[in-house]
């Protein structure tokens, strides 16, 4: 991928990702039984990402996801809670990402991710209520945490296997991330054999 292929990559996916939260933000609260939580949409878009693009730019399209969609119609208080769930859930999915594919799914993943964002937003209300017993929330955004995140991960996963450029994408990442692997490795066994050689002449 060239360097102006990314960059129309990541505006693209950006915009999508801000195009589906204002549509969510429109959609009534799909779970009476607990105000606050959502179905968190945008994290297609930050799978996908996470799965097609180097770490740094993947964080780009989050941050201009939460900037955006905050400017186009959200407040101060609503900045701080989506920054705070995204930043945590970014960070998340990506270590649970690198336990590799044999250990945790991307619906795996995306389910983390989504417990997460939610972990992050109980941050911020407490900060603001000045009490921690918001968290006593968290079980039940949790629950449904966990059950939009698989059917997040679910749609992500159909969309990274059966569209062509995506696939492709996903691809080119898995190859950047062997070789980067690769050079890495190649350098420990370099010094390590400096090393050794040093020792046996000393």
């Amino acid at each position: 991928m060239t360097r102006n292929e990314r960059l129309v990559y990541i505006s693209l996916l950006a915009a999508q990702a801000v195009i589906i939260g204002i549509v969510e933000r429109a959609i009534p609260f799909p779970f009476a039984f607990a105000p606050g939580a959502k179905l968190g949409l945008a994290n297609i878009i930050t799978i996908m990402a996470l799965y097609t693009l180097p770490v740094k730019d993947a964080a780009k399209v989050v941050g201009i996801r939460v900037v955006l969609t905050t400017l186009l119609g959200g407040t101060i208080s609503t900045f701080m809670y989506s920054l705070a769930g995204a930043i945590i859930s970014f960070i998340g999915m990506w270590l649970v990402k690198k336990l590799g594919p044999m250990r945790v799914s991307l619906i795996g993943v995306s389910a983390a991710g989504a417990i997460l964002h939610n972990v992050g937003q109980l941050v911020v209300a407490s900060f603001i209520a000045q009490t921690w017993t918001v968290l006593l929330y968290l079980p039940v955004l949790s629950f449904i945490g966990i059950l939009a995140g698989i059917a997040i991960g679910i749609i992500a996963n159909y969309l990274l296997q059966h569209v062509e450029k995506l696939d492709y994408y996903m691809y080119l990442q898995k190859v950047e991330t062997t070789k980067k692997e690769k050079t890495i490795k190649d350098k420990v066994l370099q010094q390590s054999s400096i090393l050794y050689q040093s020792q046996e002449e000393v």
